[in-house]
């Protein structure tokens, strides 16, 4: 019993922090304790605390493995811009000395992947302000970006938006490799979501080929309960077929009328594929 008071009163003190603070992390940086991760932003800050204002005690390169130890549930969260994450107690190796301290987990990767002896990362790097016509007040984006790195060797990067804090519930990260896009390697695919109505998906589909990365236009997803959609998605040439110098952006938006009738309109788009760039047919 004296167990289960003791874990209520330490909930209660986390929820009040929390509102307090009236800041919570992003979705996109809840990582697991005791398990391997990444730094993406390059020379990010280990302090002695959970705190900006605290000691720093070293810097760490992008693509630096550490171990998260912990979470800091009980200090506020940070916000930089419109990204949102908690402190990570962590350790890490570097040559023959293990250390430890505290980053912020927004400098931390969201995803990461190897392949041919290369490490892709794909993280959240800053926030900025982009002007929209016919608005007063600037609308914020978050930037993202993708890493090709050997070791600590940056080979090529690309970065690219992605939507706002209410966006950055979840995010994926994968490689595919069924596209046969003419001397296309294979193809990055990184995903932030909101996953919720009227909140964008946001769907960045990067090419390899010969150490660099080539970035194509951002699909976004939408939609709100049945009453509307908008949706975009690539088709690619692959192994059933489809011509392996082009690709085509598929569009399909449905809203309902007020008697619930579902009116829908399809169109879209071809790109031309060369070999190491594309176009619009």
């Amino acid at each position: 019993m004296k167990t289960l008071w003791t874990a209520l009163f330490l909930l209660m003190i986390q929820l009040f922090v929390a509102q307090e603070n009236g800041v919570y992390a992003d979705g996109v940086f809840n990582f697991t304790e005791n398990k391997n991760h990444k730094i993406f932003t390059d020379w990010t800050r280990v302090r002695k605390e959970p705190d900006v204002n605290a000691q720093m005690l070293d810097s760490l390169q992008s693509n630096q493995q550490v171990m998260i130890l912990k979470k800091e549930e009980a200090v506020p969260v940070l916000q930089l811009g419109e990204r949102r994450a908690n402190w990570y107690k962590i350790s890490y190796q570097k040559g023959d000395v293990t250390s430890e301290g505290y980053v912020w987990g927004g400098n931390l990767c969201i995803g990461y992947r190897n392949k041919n002896g290369y490490d892709f990362l794909f993280g959240l790097s800053k926030t900025v302000d982009r002007k929209i016509k016919d608005l007063n007040e600037p609308n914020k984006q978050n930037i993202a970006g993708i890493k090709v790195m050997e070791g600590n060797t940056l080979i090529d990067e690309v970065y690219f938006d992605t939507g706002k804090g209410e966006e950055l519930s979840t995010a994926s990260f994968s490689i595919e490799s069924n596209h046969k896009l003419h001397e296309v390697e294979f193809t990055l695919k990184a995903m932030v979501s909101g996953e919720a109505c009227g909140i964008g998906t946001y769907d960045q589909y990067v090419l390899y080929k010969d150490k660099k990365l080539i970035a194509l236009p951002q699909l976004m997803n939408i939609g709100d309960a049945g009453a509307y959609y908008h949706s975009e998605e690539y088709v690619f040439p692959n192994d059933k077929g489809g011509i392996p110098n082009a690709f085509i952006l598929k569009i399909e938006d449905m809203e309902t009328d007020d008697k619930d009738r579902e009116k829908k309109k399809r169109s879209s788009k071809t790109y031309l594929w060369n070999g190491s760039s594309y176009k619009l047919k």
